[in-house]
């Protein structure tokens, strides 16, 4: 790998390929760096997978902005991308007639920011599209245009779609230093140093880090952790909706949604923590979810939980998307502070970045681009007769590995093989939900085990949950003999 780029992306989360993927339309060459060992192994890997409308953000801000463009170009994107999109419309629920003046007001910045299609909607009206909402419903927002999708899907096939079009991925590497020389950027991650006309920093949680390496003016993150439950498929069809309670100054609240796999996802907390890296679920954190989620949806059968888990938020002090070229520092671009509803954003964050980019270097787009990517095939999804012929072809896509959710050998295979493939545990479940059934992994890690070490052509000792130190087994039992 030559260590000379146009640009290069610091951060492999869904932000970061979506900007990646923007500037691939560009004739230029671009690195991605990411420290941990996949893409979507930061802040992007555990969210609600909710697209928002755009009601909530304060009219004028840049997270008001993005989120708006963003829920415009998601259908387009994920059809492009065969990423999987629910547009199912969300609801934020009032169950005190006190505050029924907030649901005005949300609909009045909803309004300001052009969100199309918003009504508010009488408790019968509300009961009449979600026979389980709170006996105590006063009355609802709802906005037709939020939607469900899988965050996942969305990070990987940005960055696939950007490697097919020439970008570079560097993973396992942490950057350790920025400097100008020269009129370029030199980045240096310990190993090696990579040489830049700009950079972009879009390092999630440790943004801020980044910036500060660079500029006199200083930001501070606040890493704000969320916990979540994960219920069964059995529940599937109990909402139809996104619910949302009114939101607080910490957040949206604890949501109910249905999942783009007909799971139901309830959370999240919002606890502000010194880890940027580490964010273990509690079991405080668990009761609060389920406290705030029957508080707007009623009957929820909570025991049908099949796991729990928790994500980081990447709050600035301002509380605001900062996507700009930093003061002082030509050629050095922030993203900083994309926490929610950062996941709808991104395509415009994407866009937007790109073109400030682009224009800084005077950069010229190709003559030809494939914005087009195909999802890993699912037997299980496809005619009788076309998997027929799938599985007579290639036999693996008839067997079984994950029981649960039905996955075969042959999606696995092809989830290590693709593009920017997986490497462990987590990176076969995030691209296949291989593991991410009822029984979590317990039937089938071992047989995927088997497979990433055929594929890689490695030691079964040295294949990890999610890459570092996370190795699952260590050593044999037995000698063989």
């Amino acid at each position: 790998m030559d260590n000379s780029f146009d640009v290069i992306i610091i951060g492999a989360g869904v932000t970061g390929c979506a900007v990646a993927r923007e500037l691939s339309r560009f004739d230029c060459s671009v690195l991605v760096i990411e420290k941990d060992e996949d893409v979507c192994c930061g802040t992007s890997k555990a969210n609600s997978g909710i697209v928002h409308a755009g009601y909530d953000a304060k009219p004028g801000t840049l997270k008001a902005k993005m989120n708006i463009r963003g829920n415009e170009l998601m259908p387009g994107l994920c059809q492009e991308l065969d990423i999987p999109f629910k547009q199912i419309g969300s609801l934020v629920v009032c169950t005190d007639e006190a505050n029924r003046e907030g649901i005005d007001d949300l609909y009045a910045r909803g309004i300001t920011n052009e969100v199309p299609g918003m009504k508010i909607l009488s408790a019968g009206e509300v009961k009449a599209i979600e026979p389980n909402i709170s006996d105590d419903v006063v009355c609802a927002l709802f906005a037709p245009t939020a939607g469900v999708i899988c965050p996942f899907r969305l990070n990987i096939a940005l960055a696939e779609c950007a490697a097919q079009n020439g970008v570079e991925f560097k993973f396992d590497t942490k950057v350790t230093g920025i400097r100008s020389s020269g009129g370029v950027w030199e980045v240096d991650t310990g190993d090696a140093v990579y040489i830049a006309r700009a950079v972009i920093n879009a390092a999630g949680c440790h943004a801020d880090d980044i910036h500060n390496l660079v500029s006199d003016k200083k930001l501070h993150i606040t890493p704000r952790r969320g916990d979540y439950m994960l219920l069964d498929r059995s529940l599937d069809g109990f909402v139809k909706h996104v619910i949302f309670p009114q939101p607080t100054k910490m957040g949206k609240g604890i949501l109910v949604t249905p999942t783009v796999h007909g799971n139901t996802i309830v959370g999240p907390t919002a606890v502000d923590i010194e880890s940027k890296d580490e964010a273990p679920v509690t079991a405080e954190g668990l009761v609060k979810v389920q406290e705030g989620a029957v508080k707007n949806v009623k009957g929820l059968q909570l025991k049908q939980v099949i796991t729990g888990f928790s994500g980081l938020r990447a709050h600035e002090d301002g509380g605001e998307f900062i996507l700009e070229e930093a003061d002082g520092c030509p050629g050095f671009f922030d993203c900083v502070g994309i926490e929610s509803p950062g996941l709808t954003a991104c395509p415009a964050i994407g866009e937007y970045m790109a073109s400030l980019v682009s224009e800084k270097l005077a950069l010229k787009q190709k003559d030809t681009w494939n914005g087009i990517c195909k999802d890993v095939v699912k037997p299980v999804e496809l005619p009788s007769e076309e998997r027929e012929k799938l599985i007579k072809e290639y036999p693996e896509y008839g067997r079984i590995i994950c029981r649960c959710e039905t996955i075969t050998e042959g999606e696995i295979i092809d989830a290590i093989r693709r593009p920017l493939g997986a490497k462990s545990l987590d990176g076969v479940k995030r691209r296949t939900r291989a593991g991410m059934g009822r029984c979590q992994g317990g039937f089938c890690s071992p047989r995927v085990m088997d497979i990433l070490s055929r594929e890689l052509g490695v030691a079964l000792d040295s294949i990890t949950k999610s890459g570092g130190n996370s190795k699952i087994v260590t050593g044999r039992t037995k000698d063989e003999g």
